[in-house]
């Protein structure tokens, strides 16, 4: 066979060509609906697997995004939106200034809801505008999906896949007001399941803790109303029947929760919920000769990572300079990636960069510490390589996750609005000097690694198994069938409680039906004998 493959270089390439043309025969065709920001940027890492499987993927997108660009690895189907890129950029930076705002939590709540009100619609606005591309829908119409892989933060995705009457996919961190286990039936009893924005663990005591997160719990109904009523219209209104957000969620095949046990609490899942926690830790790839030659000029001391994320690149002067000032209490190297007016204290030791390979230098040997966000991706990115960090959460499920962390010993939590230098200074030194950090996250990420299976593969297999038998209804539980009633057997209760208190009822009456024929007996026996006085 080798002989007639180098005799006949042709016949290779035949074979190679043959064989792609069988691999995009057997493949599917999958629809991908994502949400912009740090979503697009793990949901690619699955479609990237999905497309080196032979799968035909086609990503819809609007022309203005932050991250969603064009390219040549999908099929891009980009919409027209009624807003410019400048307008799109200056409302997100301008919800990132509100962040760092001082002042009163009353003129700070009110500012930054205003500023997410303004970004919000846009989302709605985009939405709109793709729902109602009739030569868009046309072609999805016609396309002939196998399934929809979408992010329900933003359930545009979920309103197509309802409309195509084609089996969804759901990749995502989180609902923002739970309605993740509400939709797919899951208990989520608030003794011990925290509840988002909450700020808590799964071990709460009474006042504090626990009475505090079922009032968040019963909260989250008028939070997911707010939050998603002029989708809920929308939907109706474009399917031409009403329709519920709960009822679209619950409809979703496959919920793959970006997240796993060894970073989330314990608690109880769905069989159509699929932890995939780790996806976007993929192989280390060899630094580059600018970052190798920085890496290795710092000495035995090492390097600090620090990264706000993929969408906050610069951050006022004044908590710029305060950071600076700590930065320069360490021996380490800095790598900070700035994009903003360079503080005039920078020290020698911080080196400003437009863009870093993560995850690369979080896998070199010699970076000692991480300071991050709080993202689910720079989290797990943590956790895969073993890096303690120092979290500055900033907004969204950043608070939530920077608490898991602290709370497992693996990083300590800034406060970014209150924090001095001082206490950053104090934070690093803590999680690189006092050796329980590094073996809490030591421990934390021998027990992540320890898996059967990559996150990426078990995700990619999910897809795949939902396009190929069109959903998964053998998974989706009968609950979704019972009104609340039923389902908390109230009606069951109500009925047993009936018979006892009839039975008790009755019981009741035949012991005095009894003990009056008894009374009776004895009077009649006593009444015969009349003494006669004369």
């Amino acid at each position: 066979m080798a002989l007639v493959l180098s005799v006949h270089p042709q016949v290779t390439v035949m074979l190679v060509l043959l064989l792609s043309v069988l691999s995009l025969a057997a493949g599917g065709k999958l629809l991908a609906v994502p949400v912009d920001g740090s979503h697009w940027l793990s949901m690619r890492e699955v479609l990237d697997g999905l497309r080196q499987k032979g799968h035909e993927i086609v990503v819809v997108a609007p022309e203005i995004s932050l991250h969603i660009k064009p390219t040549k690895n999908f099929v891009m189907k980009m919409y027209s939106v009624p807003f410019t890129q400048e307008e799109m950029d200056e409302n997100f930076q301008a919800f990132l200034q509100d962040l760092f705002e001082e002042g009163s939590f009353l003129e700070r709540f009110l500012k930054i809801y205003q500023s997410m009100k303004r970004v919000s619609d846009l989302a709605i606005t985009s939405c709109a505008h793709l729902l109602y591309n009739k030569e868009l829908v046309r072609y999805l119409e016609e396309s002939k999906f196998d399934a929809v892989l979408t992010d329900p933060v933003l359930p545009c995705g979920q309103i197509l896949a309802e409309h195509l009457s084609v089996p969804s996919v759901f990749f995502l961190r989180g609902v923002p007001c739970g309605l993740d286990f509400e939709a797919t039936q899951c208990p989520s009893p608030p003794s011990y399941v925290p509840r988002v924005f909450t700020d808590l663990t799964d071990h709460m005591n009474f006042i504090q803790r626990r009475v505090k997160n079922l009032l968040v719990g019963y909260s989250e109904h008028l939070f997911c109303y707010l939050f998603y009523f002029k989708y809920e219209n929308l939907a109706s209104e474009f399917l031409h029947r009403d329709i519920t957000i709960l009822e679209l969620f619950s409809k979703a095949s496959i919920w793959l929760m970006r997240y796993d046990f060894v970073f989330e609490y314990p608690r109880p899942i769905m069989p159509n919920m699929v932890y995939v926690g780790g996806i976007n830790c993929e192989q280390k790839k060899p630094l580059s000769k600018e970052f190798e030659a920085i890496v290795n000029a710092s000495g035995e001391h090492g390097i600090i990572v620090f990264s706000l994320g993929s969408m906050v690149s610069e951050i006022p002067m004044k908590k710029a300079t305060e950071i600076a000032d700590a930065l320069a209490s360490v021996p380490q190297t800095v790598l900070w990636r700035y994009t903003g007016e360079v503080p005039p204290n920078l020290p020698k030791n911080v080196k400003l960069v437009k863009w870093l390979p993560q995850n690369d230098l979080l896998a070199h040997p010699k970076t000692r510490a991480f300071i991050t966000h709080g993202g689910s991706h720079g989290v797990y990115e943590g956790i895969c390589n073993a890096v303690p960090m120092v979290l500055m959460p900033l907004f969204g499920d950043q608070m939530d996750n920077a608490k898991r962390v602290e709370s497992r010993g693996a990083g300590l939590t800034l406060n970014i609005l209150e924090m001095t230098s001082k206490d950053i200074s104090t934070a690093l030194k803590a999680v690189i000097n006092d050796k329980k950090y590094k073996e809490n996250i030591k421990r934390l990420s021998d027990l992540h690694l320890d898996r059967p299976i990559h996150p990426l593969d078990l995700a990619v297999h999910w897809v795949e198994f939902v396009m190929r038998h069109k959903g998964a209804p053998h998974l989706r539980p009968a609950a979704h069938d019972l009104n609340w009633i039923q389902y908390h057997s109230l009606d069951v209760i109500a009925f047993l409680l009936t018979v006892v208190f009839l039975s008790l009822f009755i019981s009741l009456k035949c012991c005095l039906f009894c003990c009056r024929r008894c009374c009776c007996k004895k009077g009649r026996t006593r009444k015969p004998t009349k003494s006669k006085s004369h």
